[in-house]
């Protein structure tokens, strides 16, 4: 761990986020560790879950929590009003506590995009602020709505990403598709990085797990584990299931996770008579996830293909791909730019038959599986949180200079 010089004033830094910490997003906890490991001192503003107290210390990290949480199943204008509603109360906390600690950078994470101008006040003071753009919330918004990136409700959310890009000092996102995706919209080339969400190496590690052994005697293990939600197609695994399961009598799936469609998959689940095969688990935190990974024959990573999940790169492949476990991917427009038909089994997005085809073929040559997993290494040769984490320090050290210069 970095140690502060004495001499020097504590660097200090603030998140703003309108999700759960540290459970909500693993990508705030990872920054704000990595921040941690530098000398920084971090806070974190964030949603309050029932039953969790208003502040707290976690993992060194000051966790200050406002009484908003997440609505569930809710429509659109609710969930509009509880950004807002978190944004008017994070607007107030954020001039409270910059008043306090004089943050010399403040880093606002979407959705949604205009929670950056929480910190105006801050900023106003002399802090820089950064845009976290997790998601494109157009292409989100896009894909939720099943409306044309060209119609006037997703053009007012890319006029709400333009300004909100513009009022950041710097603009950070995930993939270098994101990244091209925001100059065309206007942002400037020097102005936004990228901070890949790879996986994270103090969890996700081979050296930390037993190796993976493929199973035997006919029985095939699966594995998915997030979001349960229509457009990442958990629906289309029990569909090829159903599919393969006369052929392959020992196939077994462990779903994993929470989400809008978890009522609608289990259901799924009992028509197509996979009480046998599927078992569905209740959500993990990041450190009880290998050793279950580590069980499995395949991950598999079902997205279908809309304007927001054609350019994701889902953090499961990575953190499959980090433990030596084949995937089954859906080829997606970013999936298929980071990896070929040498390190990952591509099938079609939304096709629950070809997927069938592809578990079948993993089945039938185990050697294949092998494979798979050695060439998907390659990934984590370019790309290891280690580097990812210092380049997003070291940016975050930059903007902290150029506060400090600013300074009478």
């Amino acid at each position: 761990m970095a140690h502060q010089n004495r001499s020097q004033p504590v660097k200090r830094h603030c998140m703003v986020v309108h999700a759960y910490y540290p459970l909500g997003e693993t990508r705030v906890e990872r920054e704000a560790l990595a921040l941690i490991d530098r000398g920084y001192a971090v806070d974190v503003v964030c949603l309050q879950d029932a039953g969790e107290p208003a502040q707290e210390s976690v993992d060194g990290v000051t966790v200050y929590r406002l009484p908003v949480q997440r609505g569930k199943r809710r429509g659109q204008v609710f969930q509009l009003f509880e950004y807002l509603a978190f944004f008017v109360l994070a607007s107030i906390k954020l001039i409270g506590l910059h008043w306090r600690n004089r943050y010399g950078v403040i880093q606002a994470h979407n959705l949604p995009d205009f929670l950056v101008f929480a910190a105006i006040g801050p900023k106003l003071l002399g802090a820089r602020v950064i845009l976290d753009l997790h998601d494109l919330m157009p292409e989100f918004y896009a894909a939720r709505g099943n409306r044309s990136m060209t119609s006037w409700p997703v053009r007012l959310v890319i006029w709400q990403e333009q300004i909100s890009c513009r009022f950041a000092d710097h603009v950070i996102t995930v993939t270098d598709i994101w990244r091209e995706t925001l100059i065309r919209r206007g942002v400037p080339a020097g102005k936004v990085s990228v901070v890949m969400n790879v996986a994270d190496t103090r969890i996700f590690q081979r050296s930390l797990v037993d190796e993976p052994s493929l199973s035997r005697n006919g029985s095939f293990r699966l594995i998915y584990h997030g979001t349960l939600t229509h457009r990442y197609g958990v629906d289309l695994i029990l569909r090829a299931l159903a599919q393969v399961r006369s052929a392959v009598p020992g196939i077994r799936l462990t779903l994993i996770g929470a989400g809008d469609a978890l009522d609608d998959l289990q259901r799924l689940a009992e028509e197509l008579g996979l009480g046998e095969q599927v078992e569905f688990s209740r959500e993990l935190h990041a450190a009880h996830l290998p050793p279950l990974i580590a069980q499995a024959d395949a991950g598999v990573v079902p997205n279908r293909n809309d304007p927001f999940t054609d350019t994701l790169l889902p953090t499961k492949l990575l953190e499959y791909v980090a433990l030596g476990t084949p995937v089954i991917a859906a080829r997606t427009q970013t999936i298929a730019a980071y990896f070929d038909d040498s390190m990952v089994k591509f099938f079609r997005p939304g096709d629950a038959d070809d997927l069938a085809n592809a578990i079948l073929d993993l089945h039938t040559d185990r050697s294949l599986l092998v494979r798979l997993a050695r060439n998907a290494g390659k990934f984590d040769e370019k790309y290891s949180w280690p580097q990812v984490s210092a380049q997003y320090a070291a940016l975050v050290d930059r903007l902290n200079s150029r506060q400090t210069m600013r300074k009478p």
